[in-house]
């Protein structure tokens, strides 16, 4: 076997590889031999149908099997020849039998770019210090009031903010029925966000039996993608208006939220815990975003481009999973690939660029995935999802979907370390407000 190399840039290779005369021509009669004992022509007993005759009819297959089989038995051992580091899957091409009796092909790949470590030990990053207003406990407790609040039909008003009213619906866009865009007894929780402002505006004002029109012109960036910035006629039957009997918020009210709590006192104390354990969870994913946004400035490098649209392609499918589980297209949904894949492209282009950050940092400081490590990513997966742990295993027994489970196990363990070297220092919200403030008071 020959093996070439040549230089597209400094992170592509053209490797061309080239298989003696004698292997593929023993390939070549083995495959025959066997196409001869399977085929029938007509002419020719079973198993005596010259190769001539085989070539002509069958040839192109044969060659485009064979050069399958030539390919994925010949690669690594060139990769390994080569001594190159590669990252990502290879474009195969110009795959041919030569006149010769050889068979070549070339594999377009991308090797792993030379990175040079600076600081990473050491950075300073700011963080807001744990502290719970009474308003955000007085939120809380209002919406623990809102959830346990028993309903009752109304009859004598209009529907207000806080009410839940049970409408049939349909969209229009241009005079035409939106197909997804429709429900029948359909309750809104008005106020409540979940179903976006304007819709939920629009049904304040409403009384029973009603039918109206109520159009709604989403904004650009709409959440759903089939009303983002369109203008949609609803037409609307009112099928019953309820609200909520809220309770006085005492210690019977607490009593009534858990068992567990005796006073209103109790109820306020959990819901302090509660809310300081949210913002130590935000705050962590706040810590790490610091830190990649401090090496990703500190370290600039380019990336193999095939790595960025690997990247690029698995947001797009994962964009398109979504759709399809709430029957949708991208075309359905107004997306164009294309400009999906420009407004991705910076952000995957980082997220790999952070990738080799990390990696290059394990390996200076040699953080490796530890068969524990492995062990508590089952048992926090098999806790997370109430699965017993051997079927947590089950479900990674295979190398496509174990694979990324370890690298992100790996990406959390070197985090983990990162955010032990850091220094943070703790700053209460009011003056993060003000360095925000002055930053952009700056920039005007």
């Amino acid at each position: 076997m020959q093996v070439s190399i040549e230089e597209i840039s400094p992170l592509t290779k053209k490797m061309k590889i080239v298989l003696p005369e004698d292997i593929v021509g023993k390939k070549l009669e083995d495959a025959y031999r066997k196409l001869q004992a399977e085929v029938h022509i007509k002419g020719f007993r079973k198993g005596k149908v010259p190769r001539k005759i085989l070539e002509k009819n069958y040839g192109a297959k044969v060659e485009y099997d064979l050069s399958e089989e030539l390919v994925k038995e010949s690669y690594f051992d060139a990769l390994q020849e080569s001594k190159l580091d590669v990252v990502v899957h290879p474009d195969i091409k110009d795959h041919k039998f030569e006149d010769d009796g050889t068979f070549s092909y070339v594999a377009e790949i991308d090797v792993k770019p030379e990175i040079e470590l600076g600081e990473y030990k050491g950075l300073e990053v700011e963080l807001p210090e744990l502290v719970v207003s009474d308003d955000e406990i007085e939120a809380e407790i209002e919406r623990l009031r809102k959830e346990m609040a028993p309903l009752r039909n109304v009859e004598d008003r209009e529907s207000a903010e806080n009410d839940l009213v049970v409408i049939d619906f349909q969209g229009y866009n241009d005079g035409e029925p939106v197909k997804q865009v429709s429900g029948n007894d359909y309750s809104v929780d008005v106020g409540s966000g979940n179903n976006g402002t304007e819709f939920e505006n629009a049904c304040i004002g409403l009384k029973n039996n009603e039918e109206t029109s109520r159009d709604i012109t989403f904004p650009p960036d709409f959440p759903n993608p089939v009303l983002a910035g369109k203008n949609i006629e609803f037409k609307i039957k009112v099928k019953n208006i309820k609200e909520r009997v809220l309770a006085d918020i005492d210690d019977d009210f607490a009593q009534d939220a858990g068992e567990e709590f005796n006073t209103l006192a109790d109820l306020k104390k959990h819901l302090h815990d509660k809310i300081i354990q949210e913002k130590e969870d935000a705050r962590s994913g706040d810590l790490t975003d610091q830190l990649m946004l401090k090496l990703l400035e500190s370290h600039e490098f380019e990336v193999p481009a095939r790595l960025i649209q690997y990247e690029i392609n698995n947001y797009l499918e994962e964009i398109e999973q979504n759709l399809k589980k709430r029957g949708l297209t991208m075309e359905a949904a107004g997306m164009n690939i294309e400009t999906l894949s420009d407004q991705y492209r910076e952000t995957a282009e980082k997220r790999v660029r952070g990738d080799f950050i990390l990696k290059k940092i394990a390996e200076v400081e040699e953080i490796k995935l530890e068969d524990d490590d492995l062990k508590k990513g089952f048992e926090r997966i098999s806790e997370q999802y109430g699965m017993p742990i051997d079927e947590v295993k089950k479900y990674f027994s295979k190398r496509d979907d174990l694979l990324p489970f370890m690298n992100e196990l790996h990406v959390e363990k070197i985090l983990e370390f990162l955010r032990g070297e850091t220094m943070v220092k703790y700053v209460t919200p009011a003056e993060t407000d003000n360095t925000e403030n002055n930053e952009t008071s700056g920039a005007n």
